[in-house]
């Protein structure tokens, strides 16, 4: 999904996780800003436009939305626009909070009660920066929502480049036994198969899809996540005719043929970058079997497990409401490639030259769509702050 973004993104400031657990452990986050001004100038991601929060502040800042971004290019304003620069720019997050012990500072605007952060790409960086904002004494995210809004890839079964999907089940792709497929037995189609089984989706009547042993799924709050599909759904998406051209090599594949939508569907988190037709078949199977054919492969990412494992051990803490997150992935390119081409080759073309078609269009359109969700929970924050909205509430 992101291949071609990668050769493009600063390198991180972050400090080590485990300084800032010890850091958490002996005093709280106000007091270690104060303390350590003068290091926080040098480490903070801020523009000459931005203002830095009073160290001394002792009121943590009452947080009513969380912008969840992964990934940000070159500067968080004025140039090409990652995830996050939309949400800085529009909502004005002018006030930084440093995070010495994250990815990426915290932009807020504090009058709005709005937040926004950038976990970092990949599953490890994005539990850290969740658990870490979580954590931080500066803020109160009791009642806060949370959106996730970021690009994806789409499967071109389901739907097209540029439309927005709101997700009800995150699958975890990584949490698995491989065994090469030069090695498997003739009778089985994958190597790669559910953790403590012994075959390709054995033990599926076993699933449990609302407690898996490990993290393999998670299922999002469905009233929450179906009323902002509703509240959005007829949102007139961004489309270009470079995306028309290349959803046009896509014959065979009438849903991939559309203009872009709002959507609903699952997601598959996993941190290695796949493409192809065989593996965008095991990403339907695999989704299929963690949640008992509940959920349909959609949109395919990295970083979503985590930030909802990291989210759950919050939620058990009672500092943050995990039904209170909504899941919001946009599509940047195709999974797999369109007939004529090999998946090495399509591969190729999407990570150079004028590759990712939909990128700058799935970007604007998760600013597009999320802030339809954010601005009406500010909004009408005296009717959501105690009980999030619903379809039945209406």
């Amino acid at each position: 999904m992101y291949l071609r973004v990668l050769s493009l993104l600063r390198p991180t400031l972050s400090l080590s996780v485990s300084i800032a657990v010890s850091i958490l452990s002996a005093m709280s986050f106000s007091s270690f800003a104060q303390d350590t001004n003068s290091q926080a100038n040098s480490v903070s991601l801020t523009s000459s436009s931005s203002t830095a929060a009073p160290a001394h502040e002792q009121t943590k800042l009452k947080v009513k939305v969380v912008v969840v971004s992964m990934f940000e290019i070159g500067e968080d304003t004025g140039d090409a626009p990652g995830e996050f620069q939309l949400w800085r720019e529009r909502e004005s997050l002018d006030t930084v909070y440093p995070m010495p012990h994250a990815h990426h500072d915290v932009f807020a605007n504090e009058q709005k009660g709005m937040i926004g952060i950038v976990t970092g790409m990949g599953i490890a960086r994005a539990s850290a920066a969740i658990m870490a904002l979580g954590l931080d004494q500066r803020f109160d995210l009791s009642q806060a929502y949370w959106i996730v809004a970021g690009i994806a890839g789409i499967d071109p079964f389901d739907s097209t480049i540029g439309s927005a999907v709101w997700t009800d089940y995150v699958v975890d792709g990584d949490l698995a036994h491989h065994i090469d497929a030069r090695e498997i037995p003739d009778s089985w189609n994958t190597g790669y198969f559910p953790l403590f089984t012994h075959a390709p989706y054995a033990n599926a009547e076993s699933v449990n899809v609302e407690d898996s042993p490990n993290g393999e799924v998670y299922q999002l709050n469905e009233s929450l996540a179906k009323w902002a599909y509703s509240l959005t759904k007829n949102t007139e998406l961004p489309n270009t005719p470079a995306m028309d051209a290349l959803r046009s090599k896509y014959q065979g594949f009438p849903n991939a043929l559309q203009q872009p939508v709002v959507t609903y569907g699952s997601h598959l988190s996993a941190s290695t970058f796949w493409h192809g037709k065989k593996l965008n078949t095991w990403a339907n199977d695999w989704v299929s079997y963690w949640t008992r054919s509940k959920g349909n492969f959609m949109t395919s990412g990295m970083e979503d497990s985590a930030t909802l494992q990291s989210m759950t051990y919050l939620h058990n803490a009672g500092l943050v409401d995990k039904n209170r997150l909504v899941i919001l992935r946009t599509a940047s390119n195709f999974t797999m490639q369109p007939p004529g081409l090999s998946a090495a080759e399509n591969l190729e073309t999407e990570s150079s030259g004028d590759g990712y078609a939909a990128m700058r269009s799935a970007i604007e359109s998760a600013y597009l769509v999320g802030s339809q969700f954010s601005d009406y929970i500010l909004d009408h924050w005296d009717e959501v702050k105690t009980e999030p909205p619903s379809l039945d509430r209406q």
